[in-house]
């Protein structure tokens, strides 16, 4: 009696499909260490728990909030951040809230008066005279000399926001109105999101029957929107929207953490999970991305002169010369912060008393020189008592919590955000910061910068 053959299966009569088959099995067990056991990723682990509200809010499609994406190449970074559970996030952020009765705002006092600009204008001298502040009694310009023109019940609104609240700006039409993402259940509910914009950008949402023109108050989506009378405070709208940027612990003075997002951005993390990951867990005052080129001061003065971000040259080099006759240097190891330069497009702040008064100094600044807020950034930081407890985090991270997009488009199709970065200053001197004499109050600072020797 013969033996009978034990047939194949019949897949393995093809060593093609084999290969196949093991090539696809292998490239799905890469895909699932890549993207969950891999500690060089940047993971954002949800509890599986956590309720994501579906979208609150549809726009008419002619009004196109989403398009214009940037996309973004970093896939994985060196300290990636875990979210708790969004229970208890919320549970813990509403507690300290409705607890607590630390203010920061009332440990600093602010000088009262009027004045023919919001900021006061106050002389360098001056300015640099409130960065130490030991004293408790002193009183510190801050914003205010003239009335922020918002409407009255906009104004109780926002004094009855307790928690946390999510603000942004549009001036001029510039950006479009992006709702978050990614929402928890009670977070609509929990949290004040408000944004503030101008007469031209208001018009632009009656013109998309977003909003109506005979009500006082409006929202689109989870979106408040403030009118801010523009004719009443700056000419340049950039500096109309570094008031609620800054001032955030004013215009809000009952608000215990904040963050404020670009309109250019979108959020696609809750901002309970944002604030207790990146600032409560943390164990400091504020959050706010490192930049994602640039790591010294000077590399972003160069580039703005060089790409035009800000117009005025003159302006830029008297502003860094200021900065480095007065103490400023460029970032070395020995500093306690992995960079000198943000991308100030999300900050995260704890309203404490150096949050508040790191917002009141660098607002001033802003209103002394341009609005270019990553160029007084370090200074501020570095020279100011009490220290400022700071969260630089990766860019990666950056790019995991929110999306951004493209300006709105504007003369004929010419989109007017910021130009492309380079990737690296040029060594070369720059005209930025040669005088008449080929001499610069900033040499010793380049030359730093650069590794050389000042002999």
């Amino acid at each position: 009696m013969g033996i009978k053959a034990i047939s194949k299966p019949l897949f393995c009569h093809s060593k093609l499909l084999c290969i196949s088959l093991l090539y696809l099995f292998t490239s799905l067990f890469l895909a699932l260490y890549t993207s969950f056991i891999s500690p060089t990723n940047c993971l954002f682990r949800y509890s599986p728990n956590d309720p994501i509200q579906t979208p609150l809010f549809l726009y008419n499609s002619s009004y196109g909030e989403h398009k214009h994406a940037l996309p973004t190449f970093r896939s994985s970074c060196n300290s990636p951040v875990y979210f708790s559970d969004y229970w208890a996030a919320l549970k813990e952020i509403n507690e300290f809230s409705e607890n607590s009765t630390f203010l920061g705002s009332q440990n600093l006092r602010y000088i009262q008066g009027n004045a023919a600009s919001f900021g006061g204008n106050f002389s360098i001298k001056k300015r640099f005279s409130y960065f130490d502040h030991s004293d408790d009694g002193i009183e510190i310009p801050c914003g205010f000399f003239k009335q922020f023109p918002i409407s009255n019940s906009d104004r109780m609104a926002m004094e009855k926001c307790k928690g946390v609240v999510v603000i942004s700006a549009i001036f001029n039409d510039h950006d479009k109105i992006r709702q978050p993402k990614g929402l928890g259940k009670e977070t609509p509910y929990s949290i004040c999101f408000y944004m503030f914009v101008d007469d031209v950008t208001l018009k632009g949402l009656q013109y998309h029957n977003l909003i109506s023109k005979n009500s006082d108050g409006n929202s689109v989506g989870v979106w408040r929107i403030v009118k801010v009378a523009k004719e009443h405070l700056y000419e340049n709208s950039a500096m109309n929207g570094v008031i609620p940027k800054y001032l955030v612990h004013r215009l809000f003075p009952n608000s215990k953490y904040s963050i404020w997002i670009d309109a250019k951005m979108q959020l696609v993390v809750d901002p309970f999970l944002l604030i207790h990951s990146l600032v409560i867990k943390e164990n400091v005052d504020m959050a706010i991305s490192r930049h994602p080129f640039f790591v010294h001061t000077m590399e972003e003065a160069m580039a703005t002169g060089r790409w035009k971000k800000w117009w005025d040259v003159d302006g830029l080099k008297k502003q860094m010369e200021t900065y480095c006759e007065n103490g400023l240097q460029p970032w070395n190891p020995e500093k306690p912060y992995p960079s000198d330069v943000p991308d100030s497009a999300i900050i995260l702040r704890k309203h404490s008393v150096a949050t508040n008064l790191f917002s009141c100094l660098l607002f001033n600044e802003l209103e002394g020189f341009n609005p270019r807020d990553q160029l007084p950034f370090a200074y501020v930081r570095d020279l100011m008592k009490p220290k400022l407890k700071l969260n630089m985090f990766d860019v990666e991270v950056f790019e995991q919590v929110a999306v951004e997009y493209r300006h709105n488009l504007k003369n004929g199709g010419v989109i007017t955000g910021p130009k492309v970065m380079p990737t690296k200053t040029k060594r070369a001197t720059s005209e930025l910061l040669v005088n008449g004499t080929g001499r610069s109050k900033c040499d010793s600072y380049l030359l730093k910068m650069w590794g050389e020797s000042q002999d």
